[in-house]
């Protein structure tokens, strides 16, 4: 008896080491048995007080009156599957008769108290089928990316959701994307992040620093181009168009529309032409979009002008020459003149950090969804990396980047500078710098952990 008390003693101070210093190891020992028979015991009765049950059907009734048995409860969800994950567990419900995802969605924050779960989140998988996926600690405390997979074409892993789930940059999905935040707000990281993910794809890179490059300029081996002022920013986006205009001729050409042609062989875009013809894809990315558009004498404004007519250009016809955009800011509105909105609207990926104001989180979200808005002025201040993602179907989800030196940035890019591809027409704006001086320490392998 002694022996089994001081087990427990010895497991339970194990328990509480692991749940204050290691959460995800606690979690995977000790937390998913706990949580996976909390949920089973109370989930009939939680799923009563929070109304998403429902009452028995007239057939029961009838049957239970002529059987003179007593009158049938009401019923709840039916569960298809409970998985347990890394990070919480992922609930499969069959509704009702009678019930909607929307009412699922809408009671999360019930079921996560109801449940003892750090965060619930609801989405329907098909007709009458809705998963809920539950958190069982916070997982954006301290970020940790899980193993790297087999890599996609231009689908970067950035950051972790609040769901455990790895939240990936998908420019064939979603080919531009805004990206606002304050100063301090993990802005630069996520970009940094970004720079180091594509760094190991075969793209080109093209950026645009105004700050004097002190930004992108470390990471410079790897740009195919890199404008660090307003006037060589412009020269570069007539660069971009010039080069997209060519990209649209050799997808002219190779259509070849006639009447023996598969349509599987018809193409209008870059990544349906075959692989020796196809144009390397090019990611634009501008850390400050205000810079551009800022001006006092009327050669700016005519600068300016131009600038974001080009800008427009490439976001409106730049993803079937696959020419991408990745726009940063602080504040991204109409106060920054004609065609700004424009610009915004052809946004499709929207990703905001802490903002000062409620006005600069509208400007991301406000035509999208207003919980986003809601949810990106609550980030803390104390939390830096931390953001909210969303997108034109009105879906959002909090993530945070993980935090990557400006060092391990610069050794992947550097690793990685012999995928550089050169581009005839971005040939002037090719960073010229010395060759890298290597020491002792072989630079390190790119993988998700230094991502």
């Amino acid at each position: 008896m002694c022996w089994l008390t001081v087990t427990l003693l010895v497991l339970a101070a194990l328990a509480l080491v692991l749940r204050w210093r290691r959460p995800a190891w606690y979690w995977l020992t000790f937390g998913v048995t706990f949580a996976a028979l909390r949920v089973l015991v109370r989930y009939r009765s939680v799923m009563e007080a929070c109304g998403l049950t429902v009452p028995p059907s007239r057939w029961r009734l009838a049957l239970a009156r002529w059987s003179d048995r007593p009158i049938p409860e009401s019923r709840a969800p039916r569960i298809l599957r409970m998985r347990p994950t890394r990070t919480g567990l992922v609930l499969r419900l069959k509704l009702r008769p009678g019930q909607d995802a929307y009412d699922m969605a809408a009671a999360t924050d019930r079921l996560r108290h109801s449940f003892a779960l750090h965060n619930v989140t609801a989405r329907e998988i098909k007709s009458s089928v809705v998963e809920l996926r539950m958190t069982g600690y916070d997982v954006l405390k301290r970020v940790q990316m899980p193993a790297p997979r087999d890599e996609e074409p231009m689908c970067i892993p950035v950051a972790l959701r609040e769901d455990g789930e790895v939240f990936r940059r998908d420019y064939l999905l979603v080919p531009h994307a805004l990206n606002v935040g304050a100063t301090q707000s993990g802005k630069s990281v996520y970009l940094r992040n970004l720079v180091a993910g594509l760094a190991t794809q075969h793209v080109a890179l093209a950026g645009i620093d105004c700050k004097n490059g002190v930004e992108l300029s470390p990471l410079a081996r790897r740009f195919t181009a890199l404008a660090d002022n307003p006037d060589a920013a412009a020269d570069l986006l007539a660069a971009l168009v010039r080069y997209m205009a060519r990209v649209y001729e050799i997808i002219r050409r190779e259509q070849r529309i006639s009447s023996d042609i598969p349509d599987a062989e018809i193409t209008a875009n870059i990544w349906d032409l075959p692989k020796h013809l196809r144009p390397v894809p090019v990611v634009l990315l501008v850390d400050e979009v205000a810079e551009l558009a800022l001006w006092v004498t009327k050669e700016e404004e005519k600068r300016r002008d131009l600038i974001i007519t080009d800008l427009v250009r490439l976001a409106q016809l730049g993803r079937a020459a696959g020419i991408y955009l990745e726009i940063c800011g602080q504040r991204f509105g109409s106060e920054l003149g004609k065609g700004i909105t424009m610009l915004r609207a052809q946004l499709t990926g929207r990703t905001a950090h802490r903002v000062n104001d409620e006005t600069s989180a509208n400007m991301a979200f406000g035509d999208i969804s207003p919980d986003a808005v809601l949810a990106t002025v609550q980030i803390p201040t104390d939390r830096p990396g931390t953001a909210v993602v969303g997108d034109s179907s009105g879906g959002w989800v909090r993530i945070r980047t993980p935090h990557t030196t400006l060092r391990q940035a610069v050794n992947v890019c550097n690793a990685n500078a012999h995928r550089t591809p050169d581009i005839g027409e971005l040939a002037p704006f090719r960073p010229v710098l010395p060759a890298p001086v290597l020491s002792g320490n072989v630079l390190p392998k790119p993988t998700a952990a230094n991502i």
